[in-house]
């Protein structure tokens, strides 16, 4: 079946016009006709019925309207993926936190381009949850986002980023070695929200003191985070990656605290479970022999 025939049929009736589906179509009106008087001998049915210039559309012809759109659909999408793919043979989609992109993503596209500096990347920041979905709909070659499952997804964690608590310089906690919990509740807290289970072990924390500690401020961006500790309007857990270059420059100071010994954020690759590209492939492989524990913001 010629799907030329199957597009001129669906064009006049979208126009209800042979003269305006034939210039859509950039053919003549003679030639319009004939591709549907040669649909009409290929289904065995008339589509039509023609009185003068004026036609309706037939019963069989009504009948037939919703396929042809879905041929014509699928026909389409099947021409967009083979181009897409042809395309896509030199590119990297890949998606990524805003964490991520700030601290992590640099330093392994480094190592990426060093290897593959032909490749064109394209990025996406945004949440774990919507990386994902792209991921799963092939809008995305890979994902780097935090600890995640699912049953159609491969992951490899990449980096385990310890939580501390950061203080400003200035702060009377700033020459303390170790806090208790209680003593960080009596303090404003910057609580930055990334939504992992490490991050609620926090909040689990706080749940059973007498006294819950003043979350002064809810934030979901890391950065801002640590600018209001260094603008000394409270304290914060943070992850350590974010803050190396303050504590080197000794603008912020860790605190321990006992209670949340092995807390930290897992940063993971992500991609559909047996389908990842060539390319893909290589960054992942690229990505496991980089060192992030040098990497300093």
């Amino acid at each position: 079946m010629n799907i030329e025939n199957i597009e001129a049929f669906a064009t006049i009736v979208h126009f209800n016009s042979f003269n305006k589906a034939a210039d859509a179509m950039y053919v003549s009106q003679p030639s319009i006709s004939a591709r549907i008087q040669s649909l009409e001998r290929e289904l065995d049915v008339k589509l039509f019925d023609r009185e003068g210039r004026h036609f309706t559309l037939t019963e069989k012809g009504k009948q037939f309207l919703p396929f042809a759109h879905q041929i014509l659909r699928t026909y389409k999408a099947g021409r967009q993926e083979l181009q897409v793919n042809h395309s896509r043979g030199n590119e990297l989609r890949i998606g990524c936190t805003v964490s991520g992109a700030n601290y992590l993503l640099p330093e392994m596209l480094a190592a990426f381009k060093r290897k593959a500096a032909g490749v064109r990347v394209k990025l996406l920041t945004a949440t774990s949850e919507t990386i994902l979905e792209k991921v799963l709909t092939k809008e995305l070659d890979l994902g780097l986002v935090r600890t995640m499952t699912h049953p159609e997804i491969d992951s490899l964690q990449v980096y385990e980023d310890p939580i501390r608590l950061y203080v400003n310089r200035n702060h009377p906690f700033a020459n303390r070695s170790s806090l208790t919990i209680q003593e960080v509740s009596k303090e404003p807290v910057i609580f930055f929200e990334c939504g992992s289970l490490d991050w609620t072990r926090i909040h689990r924390l706080f749940q059973i003191l007498d006294e819950p500690p003043l979350i002064d401020m809810e934030i979901d961006n890391l950065e801002t985070a640590k600018k209001l500790v260094l603008k000394a309007l409270g304290i914060s857990f943070l992850p350590d990656l974010c803050v190396r270059k303050e504590v080197r420059e000794g603008l912020l100071c860790p605190v321990g605290i006992p209670q949340l010994t092995g807390l930290s954020l897992r940063s993971h690759l992500i991609s559909l479970k047996g389908q990842v590209t060539e390319i893909g492939q290589l960054f992942l492989e690229i990505s496991k022999g980089v060192d992030l524990k040098l990497f300093s913001s």
